[in-house]
């Protein structure tokens, strides 16, 4: 069985999942960022499906981009935190990588989920 990568966004201002919000995935490689692929959370603040499914699951240094900004409504005047980047490596082609946030307008949490 080969892995796959998924997420969970909570919005803790709310206290309800961040439902709507874009995160998009790249690979890194050295000075090198291919995007692979832009998913809108859904209402249970997970993307519907693995965002980096078995089919293309490897290992090598992915990065996560939260829109935050976006989510929490940009105006004039921007907010505090906009897009937020989380760096990670995957080096088990086996396991299952849960890159959670936890989210309000002024701060965020992630940590290796299960």
């Amino acid at each position: 069985m080969t892995g796959y990568l998924t997420t969970h966004v909570l919005d803790t201002a709310s206290g309800l999942p961040a439902a709507g919000m874009t995160v998009d995935l790249y690979q890194l490689d050295g000075d090198n960022r291919t995007h692979l692929v832009k998913m809108v959370t859904n209402d249970d603040g997970r993307t519907d499906g693995p965002i980096l499914p078995q089919a293309e699951f490897a290992v090598g240094r992915y990065e996560l981009v939260f829109q935050a900004g976006a989510y929490f409504g940009r105006s004039d005047n921007p907010q505090f935190l906009d897009d937020i980047p989380i760096r990670f490596g995957i080096n088990d082609p086996t396991s299952h990588y849960h890159v959670p946030l936890l989210v309000s307008p002024f701060s965020f949490s992630t940590y290796r989920g299960s």
